[in-house]
């Protein structure tokens, strides 16, 4: 593969404030530490609407909504969980809080739904549910009321029947709505930014490089920093363990990290894109993703997560790896010396450790045509949705003219240190029609496959059991599509 070399001696650019608007005002935080969550800065400065919940984005107490590019040519509100959004990550951004939704004294009609319906209990919830109605009113092709638009948002006290109700009577916003006006402005585009404070903690450096060329020569500087894209996962080990990072580069902003793009040799996805983006783009031409993307978390976490900072923490239980295993994914690796690329089953080292060499970052996933002619995704969690994997699996396979599997893939995550390939039951049925007597000597080699882990989530023994299910599962479904047809 060509090798690109990345020049790590731009000019530097003087350092700016850290600015953003909130409800239609300018702010500017001096003295901040951009680590901290947007959440943390909302509450100390009074606006004390946007709520704490779970600290981990399962909740939706503490959505705020943002305006972003929309991808053609406009804007859009989007919903997020502002706990697991740095400070530092809305540089240059529009946010909205629940306070600012009201205007001389009369409520937005999507509180005047909620309160209208009595569609709040204790109240804690409301002011969430409130910013993922707003951005659902909002939204250009709403033809129809859609309950994914409530989906990361949990009402403790189960009034889920008047907040479906306020999300149902909902109509087409005025045409003289500020709301509305303000997305046919151009949306505010991310740029590069850059801040260093010293907190009581310490030192704190915040970078969000716009290209490549700047993400290298923040990393020279910062050999140690802590990389984020989405934040989805960073945040959690911030607010539930108190971690703190010297320095921190976003990779957000990044240009290459946000390209994807499907053609005839495959899909590439840049690490840095959405999930959301994802599953909206490319889901009908790989149905499997389809699958993963909703159970992966909620739709306020898929609109920042991505699948490279999914793969990079290397979690064995993480849902994206056992997917792309089982597409026979590569993964392209960029510092400033170029590129290489390898196969995504030899990126995972250890638990928690890659093949990420210091000064490297992930570029790119890319998946390779032809796609599977048959592949399932499987999650097993106390939840169906939302939650933690105890075991997930996704089966591919590859058939020739006579129905015979030139390839099978069999990706799996919790059962060992880290997400694996099933290879000896793959090799079981390769070469061979899915029958009776394959089908059997595959789930033979899954129930040796692994020395599953034992933890809180699940016993041993149990994830052993859920690896052989779960192919059973993917046979039964199989045979159950070919008599539907």
């Amino acid at each position: 593969m060509p090798q690109h070399h990345h020049d790590s001696t731009k000019k530097k650019q003087p350092m700016k404030p850290l600015e953003f608007s909130l409800n239609g005002e300018r702010v500017v935080a001096e003295g901040v530490d951009p680590t901290e969550t947007l959440l943390s800065f909302l509450r100390r400065r009074g606006l004390t609407g946007t709520k704490e919940g779970c600290a981990e984005g399962e909740c939706g107490a503490c959505a705020v909504v943002l305006r972003e590019d929309d991808g053609e040519g406009g804007s859009r509100y989007v919903t997020v969980n502002s706990c697991l959004l740095m400070l530092g990550s809305v540089a240059g951004r529009e946010l909205l809080s629940v306070e600012g939704l009201a205007r001389e004294g009369e409520l937005h009609p999507v509180q005047a739904a909620m309160a209208r319906g009595g569609a709040s209990q204790c109240g804690y919830c409301t002011p969430g549910f409130v910013m993922s109605l707003f951005s659902e009113y909002y939204r250009a092709d709403r033809a129809a009321p859609e309950p994914r638009a409530i989906e990361g948002n949990l009402c403790r006290c189960t009034g889920y029947r008047p907040i479906y109700d306020a999300l149902e009577s909902l109509g087409a916003p005025a045409e003289d709505d500020v709301f509305l006006a303000r997305l046919k402005q151009e949306p505010p585009k991310l740029g590069s930014f850059g801040i260093h404070t010293h907190t009581p903690e310490g030192e704190r450096a915040f970078h969000r490089p716009a290209d490549l060329h700047e993400v290298f020569h923040e990393l020279a500087k910062h050999p140690d920093a802590k990389l984020v894209a989405g934040g989805t996962d960073v945040l959690v080990e911030a607010n539930q363990s108190h971690r703190r990072w010297p320095a921190v580069i976003s990779l957000e902003a990044v240009s290459e990290l946000r390209e994807a793009s499907l053609d005839d040799t495959g899909l590439t996805l840049g690490a840095a894109v959405p999930l959301e983006q994802i599953e909206a783009r490319f889901a009908s031409a790989l149905p499997v993703l389809g699958e993963l993307l909703p159970l992966f978390a909620s739709p306020l976490i898929r609109r920042r997560a991505t699948f490279g900072g999914n793969l990079a923490n290397a979690s064995p239980i993480g849902d994206g790896a056992p997917t792309l295993l089982a597409l026979d994914a590569e993964v392209v690796i960029a510092s400033s010396e170029g590129e290489r690329r390898l196969p995504l089953a030899d990126f995972f080292l250890g638990y928690r450790q890659t093949a990420l060499s210091p000064g490297e970052i992930l570029r790119s996933v890319f998946v390779p045509r032809p796609f599977p002619d048959a592949s399932h995704f499987y999650k097993v969690s106390k939840r169906v949705m939302d939650d933690i994997s105890t075991v997930a699996a996704c089966f591919c396979l590859w058939r020739g003219e006579d129905g015979a599997i030139t390839r099978a893939r069999f990706g799996y995550g919790g059962v060992a240190a880290t997400p694996m390939r099933a290879r000896d039951a793959e090799a079981a049925l390769e070469g061979h029609a899915l029958d009776p007597a394959h089908v059997e000597a595959a789930a033979e080699a899954l129930g040796a496959a692994f020395t599953p882990i034992d933890d809180h989530r699940g016993s041993a023994e149990y994830r052993g059991a859920m690896v052989v299910a779960l192919f059973e599962r993917f046979v039964h479904d199989l045979e159950q599509a070919e008599v539907a047809r």
